[in-house]
């Protein structure tokens, strides 16, 4: 090995696919075998079984997660040029797809102890072209949404809640994606519920907004070949489909090992100088990523590189100051938060996959242990 191999990747969903290689290829050929590729019994399947999975009436399968938001925020009635309050600390894809649509993002900053939303700033962003609030739950953390649905509620705005680092999060005993009017989630191979591919859904409980979903996913059909409305071309195939059922009934056995790596994690953090994610009392954080806060992160990102461990940084810069975004979007100059944690924070390995060993051998890297010791 030398020094710049990577032996213990940040993520790895091939891993996934060769636990579940069986089932999946079985999936796979049952699709391929019956003919039907596109919007078939798979999608109707899955689309039951994920809405019966977080206790909502509705779920409408899309092309990739991007696309869920932007169906989701027109499906709630936000049109061209109305404005939709969300976070900056967040991927890009959470703005690009409100300006997809053609609507306009505004950022309020996030909570240094859940980095989601904080719901104590959104009031003062609201204006008269205001018609959603987009809260972002993120790194598997759920936001506070009992406290943003009392601000959309008191200015009779529509939430559309972004899930897609957040499958199987909650709060008490109610999963993220049923607090909102819509849902939106990325099943990007490396999201806790991942296909072999672009693949995204909408959940929601109200029947007319997950009838327009229907349409809007395909050219704004209600009948074959008919356009009632403006739509897109956003379908969940029948094989994205096939696997995710393969993989759903597996979701929280793979959420509870992310669990148990991220306390191996959280032991040494203060031998190793770092902030944990914070756990907020009453939430259930599904791990997405385990995202640390740590002064000298670049040094220490080096560190591990040279151990051969993999890491990355969720997000290196925040999109208000991104090139393509900077000082346009309106709340980008009051941000702090914001911008003091995107200096610090570094996400460790994480997926479930990880074995104990490899577990050990990044507690023991960043903990300094190993040969080339870590020093702050």
């Amino acid at each position: 090995m030398t020094m710049t191999e990577i032996v213990i990747p940040f993520a790895n969903p091939g891993t996934q696919f060769q636990s579940r290689r069986k089932e999946i290829l079985a999936a796979t050929e049952r699709v391929l075998n019956s003919g039907w590729y596109i919007l078939g019994n798979e999608v109707r399947t899955f689309e039951k079984e994920f809405a019966e999975y977080l206790g909502v009436q509705h779920c409408i399968g899309v092309g990739n997660g991007t696309d869920a938001i932007a169906l989701a925020l027109l499906a709630v009635g936000v049109k061209r040029d109305d404005e939709v309050i969300t976070v900056s600390q967040t991927a890009v894809a959470t703005t690009a797809a409100i300006e997809q649509i053609g609507a306009v993002p505004v950022f309020v900053d996030i909570e240094p102890e859940t980095r989601c939303m904080n719901p104590e700033l959104i009031a003062a962003m609201v204006s008269p072209r205001t018609r959603a609030i987009l809260p972002v739950h993120l790194y598997g953390q759920p936001a506070r949404m009992p406290e943003i649905m009392d601000v959309a509620n008191r200015f009779d705005l529509p939430v559309v809640e972004d899930c897609a680092q957040a499958h199987g999060a909650g709060i008490a005993a109610e999963k993220v994606g049923t607090f909102g009017d819509a849902a939106a989630f990325s099943f990007y191979p490396t999201k806790n519920l991942g296909a072999i591919g672009d693949a995204g859904a909408v959940v929601t409980d109200s029947a007319e907004i997950a009838e327009r979903l229907r349409g809007l996913r395909q050219y704004g059909w209600q009948e074959r070949y008919i356009s009632s409305f403006p739509g897109l071309n956003s379908r969940l195939d029948e094989l994205q489909a096939a696997i995710l059922r393969t993989k759903l009934p597996f979701l929280d056995e793979s959420n509870d090992r992310r669990r148990i790596i991220a306390a191996r994690y959280d032991a040494v953090a203060g031998e190793a100088h770092f902030k944990p994610p914070v756990r907020i009392a009453g939430t259930h954080h599904v791990m997405h990523l385990y995202v640390i806060e740590h002064e000298g992160r670049e040094r220490l990102q080096t560190a591990l590189r040279e151990q051969g461990i993999g890491t990355a940084v969720h997000y290196p810069k925040p999109i208000h100051q991104q090139p393509a975004y900077a000082g346009r979007i309106r709340g980008c100059d009051n941000l702090p938060c914001t911008e003091w944690l995107s200096k610090r924070i570094l996400s460790l390995p994480m997926f479930p996959e990880l074995t104990d060993g490899q577990v050990e051998q990044i507690c023991f890297a960043i903990a300094g242990q190993t040969q080339g010791r870590i020093t702050y």
